[in-house]
């Protein structure tokens, strides 16, 4: 840890990488060493849009801090379990422990099992600085000791309220408390959407091949409040009918599903889009999917959907909101006559229609010294980027093109940000 918070500091300093592990290894370090060193300090630094200033206090594996939670969306996370009367929820699955840090952080405590030994020591590690942030070290029912086992295992265990029959932790554990999963009375599962292994993993296509498998997480939730995060392009018929899902989009990227159950889940709500931009948040909520809305001419401003409003099928509610209609069956694009400002969609105005022909529209590009073109397309059979090549435009001016359906038929809108 000192020889990291030493590399942290040459790197924050302007010292290159290359340099960087010269010295190390001129002192001395093992090849291996300095490698471990050096990506930690980059894996350090990659996390900061993830966790912010806590990043340069944690550990991280490569596939961990890519399907970590974000620190502001794992906070919203604890809130359910907390402001549900939860006061201690068993973390199945915590990988580097991103949600059981937002669990500490909201007063909660937490019982964090991973499979991966090596995992679970970073994350013991994380949760050691995290339990020392909000003064939970000394609490025996916060202890920061990572379970090492299979989620599934355990859960079985919990649900017979019987001690899990799971792997022993390393050595050292013998001044630790003991283990025992009486009292939690909330379940947090984050199951492994990927091959194992700590780095260049791939995604897996099958739902029940996820670990801990779909079928397990929704039995637990028969018996527990319970959070599911998912990915968010999840099939949703998936998704069960007592489940409260919520689709999260962060800064523009939609980022994960969530299904709730029980006590976490809110009444009356299944259908949920969460938007967070930096410090804000904004959400739509609904008993159902909204019912589409209806499409008619295109009006003088565009609105682009977030990414989690369209996931939720919650887009007809916003149409309501905005007083504005989509331009053409299945495309979810909206257009009114007036701009209105809302979190859950970016706004355009539309400049001008311009033919969608390729070579017709290059020359009206051209002629209207376009140079830099942000390309948006849905419901039109195009590679945006493929076709920017290939319009090898050189102007001075930027713009904004959305290749769609009007009415059903096909146009190319040039327009600008309002």
């Amino acid at each position: 840890m000192a020889a990291l918070s030493d590399v942290d500091a040459a790197l924050a300093s302007g010292e290159n990488s290359v340099a960087v592990g010269a010295r190390l290894r001129k002192h001395g370090g093992s090849p291996e060493r300095v490698a471990a060193l050096l990506t930690q300090a980059e894996l350090r630094r990659r996390a900061r849009g993830k966790f912010g200033a806590l990043a340069e206090r944690l550990l991280f594996t490569q596939a961990g801090l890519e399907q970590a939670t974000r620190a502001p969306v794992a906070a919203l996370h604890a809130e359910r379990f907390r402001d549900a009367g939860c006061r201690t929820v068993a973390d199945l699955g915590c990988g580097i422990g991103a949600e059981s840090l937002a669990m500490l952080g909201a007063g909660l405590s937490v019982r964090a099992v991973e499979l991966d030994p090596f995992t679970a020591r970073l994350a013991e590690h994380n949760l050691t600085v995290a339990a020392a942030i909000h003064g939970a070290a000394g609490n025996a029912l916060a202890s920061p000791a990572v379970r090492i086992g299979d989620a599934e295992a355990l859960g079985s265990a919990l649900r017979a309220s019987a001690p899990p029959a799971i792997a022993p932790r390393p050595e050292g554990d013998a001044a630790r408390p003991p283990w025992s999963l009486d009292g939690v009375d909330g379940v947090f599962l984050d199951p492994a959407r990927r091959t194992s292994g700590h780095r260049d993993t791939r995604r897996l296509a099958a739902p029940e091949d996820y670990s801990p498998s779909l079928t397990f997480a929704f039995g637990l939730a028969e018996r527990f409040p319970t959070g599911v995060k998912l990915g968010p392009g999840l099939d949703r018929e998936l998704i069960p009918d007592d489940a409260e899902a919520q689709w999260v989009s962060a800064d523009g990227q939609l980022v994960e599903t969530g299904l709730w159950f029980g006590s976490v889940a809110r009444p009356g709500v299944r259908r949920s889009a969460l938007v967070l931009r930096g410090d804000e948040t904004a959400e739509l909520t609904a008993a159902g999917d909204a019912p589409d809305p209806g499409h008619g001419p295109l009006g003088e401003f565009l609105y682009e959907p977030d990414g989690a409003v369209i996931r939720a099928r919650l887009i007809g509610l916003l149409a309501e909101r905005i007083g504005a209609r989509t331009v053409s069956d299945g495309i979810a694009y909206l257009s009114g006559e007036r701009l209105v400002r809302t979190p859950f969609a970016q706004a355009f105005r539309i400049v001008e229609q311009l033919p969608a022909r390729e070579k017709e529209l290059r020359r009206a590009l051209v002629a209207r010294d376009v140079g830099v073109l942000e390309i948006k397309k849905r419901g039109a059979d195009v590679d945006p980027a493929a076709l920017r090549k290939r319009l090898r435009l050189r102007g001075s001016q930027s713009a904004t093109l959305f290749l769609t359906r009007v009415s059903g038929r096909h146009v190319a809108l040039l327009a600008e940000r309002a």
